[in-house]
């Protein structure tokens, strides 16, 4: 396949007008795709050719914080789940995916991670399931969020090997809230090269926070929700981020968790390189206002609003990555290149999977999504693995 007139997200992270070329699912190099004729000799391939004038090319975009969508949750235990959020997200130009699990029994949790695992490791339409993103359960009561706090559980090194080896080894970050927990360092040290220690739900102070990023932790849930916030003389988790260049920080641009002039000052203080969007997308997502479930509890979708129904805390977002990547843009007057590596390699890199994804270079696969340079960036297809999934062009 070919893909042609598109302004295309390079590795260097900027457009440039040039061609896209795919093969065997993957990216070729811009050379001419050849391949041997029956004599041995080599001809050119037979291309498909994509017009997309008119029309960005960016990476498929990666989601590693999101819990559901149509009235699915990852955490239903229900192995149907899977291929139903997964095609969602993929028909929205999310081609991979790293749910977040909620706070659960034990059991649960690892019935849930296994479930994933098989479904990973077989053949199915839609995003990818590259790996899972547990938001708990060695959290926060203080900062729980939407969280059930029945489930709350101190850390301990066993149990996060069980959801490692229920996972199938897809367990890409783990939850902490190192106040909570009195041998949070050693327990960092001890699961960090298997898994990514994440600050979730933590009310942790500042010195506490670069105490766990000393100790390997790497990554920061959902920036300024649910952990303790950046004040002049109590710099809280916020500021700890800004001062570990070594960790990732996740921040949700639907529009509704974090105004738009604190996501512009969490890359100014963070800068680029580090920011992942993400959706923290709930099962009501692309369904009509009303309740629902969530890990046991009933929330309630109003708009763009969605928050719990007896507490009234803001649960989660009910929207796709894709739909925040655009708010970024649009509403955030974050530039589009920052906006499109945040929602791509950063995420992939925050996870380890660069080697495969988040980028348009040969040799990764080929998922390219196409957004027409139109005021809503507005979605005219969807590449996946070389083969066009969705096509509005």
């Amino acid at each position: 396949m070919k893909i042609c007139g598109a302004s295309v997200f390079g590795a260097d992270l900027q457009f440039h007008d040039e061609d896209i070329r795919i093969s065997d699912g993957v990216f070729a190099s811009p050379d001419e795709i050849v391949k041997p004729d029956n004599g041995g000799a080599f001809e050119k391939e037979e291309e498909t050719v994509l017009r997309a004038d008119y029309c960005y090319a960016i990476p498929g975009l990666i989601d590693i914080h999101l819990h559901g969508a149509l009235n699915a949750d990852v955490c239903d235990e229900d192995p149907a789940v899977f291929e139903k959020i997964a095609v969602y997200e993929a028909s929205a130009g999310v081609t991979a995916i790293c749910p977040a699990t909620l706070t659960l029994p034990v059991p649960a949790l690892e019935h849930v991670l296994s479930l994933g695992a098989a479904f990973a490791a077989s053949p199915h339409p839609g995003a990818d399931l590259v790996g899972f993103n547990m938001e708990g359960p060695f959290i926060s009561r203080a900062k729980k969020g939407a969280q059930n706090e029945k489930y709350i559980r101190q850390c301990d090194v066993q149990t996060a090997e069980r959801f490692y080896q229920a996972s199938g080894g897809l367990l890409k970050i783990i939850g902490l809230a190192p106040e909570e927990n009195p041998g949070y360092a050693a327990f960092i040290r001890s699961v960090r090269k298997k898994m990514r220690v994440s600050l979730a739900h933590t009310n942790a102070d500042y010195d506490t926070a670069m105490q766990a990023f000393s100790a390997g932790a790497s990554h920061a849930v959902h920036l300024y929700n649910a952990m303790s916030g950046l004040n002049h003389r109590e710099p809280g988790v916020v500021g700890a981020v800004s001062d570990s260049p070594s960790v990732f920080a996740e921040i949700i641009t639907d529009g509704i968790h974090v105004h738009p002039a604190a996501v512009r000052a969490a890359f100014r203080m963070n800068g680029e390189e580090r920011m992942v969007l993400i959706s923290d997308s709930l099962r009501c997502t692309g369904m009509p206002d009303g309740d629902y479930l969530l890990g046991g509890q009933t929330v309630v979708k109003q708009g763009r609003h969605c928050t719990l129904k007896k507490e009234g805390n803001l649960a989660g977002s009910v929207s796709n990555l894709a739909d925040c990547m655009r708010t970024a843009v649009l509403e955030m007057k974050i530039p589009l290149e920052t906006a499109v590596r945040c929602a791509s390699i950063n995420p992939a890199r925050a996870i380890g999977i660069d080697d495969r994804y988040g980028s348009i270079e040969a040799g990764k696969k080929a998922d390219v999504v196409l957004l027409r340079k139109d005021s809503a960036l507005s979605l005219a297809a969807v590449v996946k693995d070389g083969e066009v999934i969705v096509n509005h062009l």
